[in-house]
């Protein structure tokens, strides 16, 4: 279906995108590590609940943690072995988290590799709408965006829907793993994308794709049951809430979820992975991850098992390039910047970015200025200078009274044009950290 151009949004900014690192990089296997590392905590919500024990033979994509509740996400083994640990540690975020640690290079590990190969759910042949979303369920199928919403969640909506988007923005710099996949997988999305599309019932399917990426755009053309619009490169194009109005025109009200307004979204690699899970019985323990930044040496989009070091990431990438200011764990504008390499990758990762002091800021925050160009240029029509100046005074309800901080997406938007450098997104998180306290000492 030829492309059409999407509509403007309110606020967002233009950063220099620095995707020319790493959209060349064809989609890469990274070989298997020795050690993997898997955090219980691999979705929005709840942990799960671990069901192996230390010493336990396991089978790459074998079950080793449970969904506890609806909102949370089966957890796999990314590799066969033995668990040799399962301890608790601190996840990049700075929250505490359970890891289970299994090993490659033991007695176990050899013989599970050799010998049972990887589990597999049995393939579905033209599976009802009930069989998709048990399937998406069963293999832990969360939001590879970043937020990492349970999958399984989203395909059964309150309300009625009739339509599905499908996120293939990828706005934020740096980034191009979803991009590589479109290029290199666009068959196997489209057909997820149908799946999902069965399991809410609709036969409306939109795509987004940022005019920065013509080829990915040429590449969807050609299937008459997918509408492909073209979005103007602006950050945070991939936001849901612009996302739906710049495709559809639909606006989500505040509180309100998309489905409210009739429309599902989905990111194209979850569609992917919906692909995998249904015609092939594949659960969710490996993704596409970009490796990025100028103190890379070689920039690459990898294949990489959930629970894999940062170290090994850097070190299968050449290592760093050059001196470094800053590395991150995910793209620039919403990732976590880490303190060291002693941290392991999750269902929602999509980045590790090395920068160099050109590419990192490090300027000192200055008083604010009263520009007014936070709230300028954000998408959700906020007043972020509010929340920061109440949190730093430890007023949290009037940060989030006269801040409306329950709105805020947390792109980045706001900090990143601020010429005081204040640190904006740092506020934002920590009323939010706070109201929850308040919120739950209340209860």
């Amino acid at each position: 279906m030829k492309a059409v151009k999407g509509k403007l949004y309110f606020g967002g900014i233009h950063p220099k995108g620095a995707k020319e690192l790493s959209s060349s990089a064809s989609l890469e296997v990274m070989p298997l590590p020795e050690v993997v590392t898997v955090s219980t905590s691999q979705s929005l919500g709840k942990p799960s609940t671990v069901i192996v024990e230390k010493g336990q033979a396991v089978k790459e994509g074998e079950i080793i943690a449970k969904a506890d509740g609806a909102i949370s996400s089966n957890v796999f083994a990314s590799v066969s072995g033995t668990v040799t640990d399962i301890k608790e540690g601190v996840g990049a975020g700075g929250n505490r988290e359970t890891y289970i640690v299994i090993s490659r290079n033991s007695p176990d590990g050899a013989t599970a590799e050799a010998e049972g190969g990887a589990f597999r759910f049995p393939p579905l042949d033209n599976p009802t709408a009930e069989e998709i979303k048990t399937r998406i369920f069963d293999c832990g199928i969360v939001g590879l965006g970043g937020a990492g919403f349970p999958t399984a969640v989203k395909v059964a909506p309150r309300t009625p829907v009739d339509t599905l988007i499908l996120n293939g923005a990828e706005c934020e710099p740096y980034l191009t793993c979803d991009h590589r996949l479109m290029l290199e997988k666009t068959d196997e999305i489209v057909r997820g994308a149908r799946l999902i599309a069965k399991a809410i019932g609709v036969t409306n399917i939109i795509i987004g794709i940022e005019a920065n990426k013509p080829d990915a755009i040429a590449k969807f053309e050609p299937y008459e049951d997918i509408k492909v619009v073209i979005l103007k490169k602006q950050y945070p194009m991939g936001g849901e809430k612009q996302l739906i109005y710049v495709t559809t025109g639909r606006r989500v009200g505040l509180g309100k979820l998309p489905a409210d307004s009739g429309v599902i979204v989905q990111n194209v690699a979850t569609a992917y992975s919906v692909c995998e899970a249904v015609e092939l019985g594949k659960p969710l323990y490996e993704r596409v991850i970009t490796v990025s930044g100028k103190g890379i040496a070689q920039p690459k989009n990898l294949w990489v098992r959930v629970g894999t070091s940062v170290k090994d990431i850097v070190e299968y990438c050449g290592g760093e390039s050059e001196a470094l200011k800053k590395a991150v764990l995910g793209g620039p504008m919403t990732g976590t910047a880490i303190a060291n390499y002693d941290t392991y990758t999750h269902k929602t990762t999509s980045g590790i970015l090395l920068f160099t002091a050109k590419e990192a800021s490090a300027d000192e925050p200055t008083p604010c200025l009263n520009c007014g160009k936070c709230a300028d240029v954000c998408p959700m029509h906020l007043m972020p200078m509010n929340t920061a100046f109440y949190s730093a005074e430890g007023d949290f309800e009037a940060a989030a009274k006269y801040g409306n901080v329950s709105a805020c997406i947390e792109c980045g938007a706001c900090e990143y044009i601020c010429p005081a450098r204040r640190p904006l997104i740092q506020a934002i998180r920590k009323t939010k950290a706070e109201l929850r306290k308040l919120n739950q000492e209340r209860k």
